[in-house]
């Protein structure tokens, strides 16, 4: 039971406790992942800004720094790649699922359908085994591109091609989304878009894989979930509306492209020293 005192606030009416509608100013936690300053524009991950990371880094590594906090020696940088690598294949029994989906579902619909299949194959419910977290952030790293392209093909009537080992992470997937080897350029962009969208803090997607992740359930139902806040119109779903307008623009020059690109900090070699990073 809620009442409303006289200065407007809104509190129970036996444990007075104030209640603050959607959360409106409540901090729910620290972090130490990343910070964002909106005003500024500026955007660091543990401590390293996103402009040195997009010149210097790529996207598992990034992914590698988010999660474990510091960045990968060259050996670990390596396995990782390699265990990524790996993992890309996703069963023919998900790929046949993802089939019976209908052509014109969302493709968020799909990938939260799918990222939740995911733990009927691999879930042990063993989140108190680090081996079984770290297997499960591969998959889910490793195999989320693949089901993503497969979807776009098979909604086309296409069958879902198999992933090439000797391709790096985004040229991967944007060789198994259009069926043809990327352009290194247009990789090496798309590489450094999903740094950018790696990680904003604790949006309402994170919140809620972290409402979910409490209940301690396995990882797969904690992306699935949220993948399914991602999708909606106040999130993510609000980039989708933004390229009906850009995809009526001209194509970016490749010169101003290049120039984007260009590192604005010293050689990798430089940044591993300035960072302590030996790889």
């Amino acid at each position: 039971m809620v009442a409303q005192q006289q200065t407007g606030d809104l509190r129970h009416a036996r444990t007075g406790i104030e209640l603050r509608p959607g959360l409106d100013g409540v901090p729910a936690t620290q972090s130490a992942i990343c910070d964002i300053d909106g005003e500024q524009g500026l955007l660091t991950y543990r401590g390293y800004p996103m402009q040195d990371l997009a010149a210097n880094s790529s996207f598992l590594e990034t992914a590698y720094l988010l999660i474990w906090g510091e960045l990968p020696s060259r050996d670990q940088l390596a396995e990782f790649e390699h265990a990524v690598q790996m993992h890309r294949r996703v069963s023919f029994r998900v790929r046949d699922m993802m089939k019976c989906f209908p052509a014109s579902g969302h493709p968020m619909d799909a990938l939260q359908s799918s990222a939740a299949s995911l733990g009927l194959f691999y879930s042990r419910r063993a989140i108190d085994d680090p081996q079984y977290i770290y297997d499960a952030v591969v998959r889910l790293i490793a195999k989320i591109p693949t089901m993503v392209a497969a979807f776009q093909l098979i909604r086309k009537g296409q069958d879902p091609i198999q992933p090439r080992d000797d391709l790096a992470y985004s040229a991967n997937f944007l060789y198994m989304l259009t069926e043809r080897e990327p352009d290194p350029l247009a990789a090496r962009i798309f590489d450094r878009c999903l740094m950018l969208h790696a990680e904003h803090s604790l949006n309402a997607s994170t919140f809620s894989a972290r409402v979910t992740a409490s209940t301690l359930t396995d990882p797969y139902a904690v992306v699935a979930s949220a993948v399914g806040t991602l999708a909606g119109p106040l999130h993510g779903g609000a980039n989708e509306d933004v390229l009906a307008p850009c995809s009526s623009r001209r194509a970016v020059p490749r010169t101003l492209a290049l120039s984007w690109m260009r590192p604005s900090r010293p050689s990798a070699k430089s940044w591993a020293s300035a960072t302590g990073n030996t790889r």
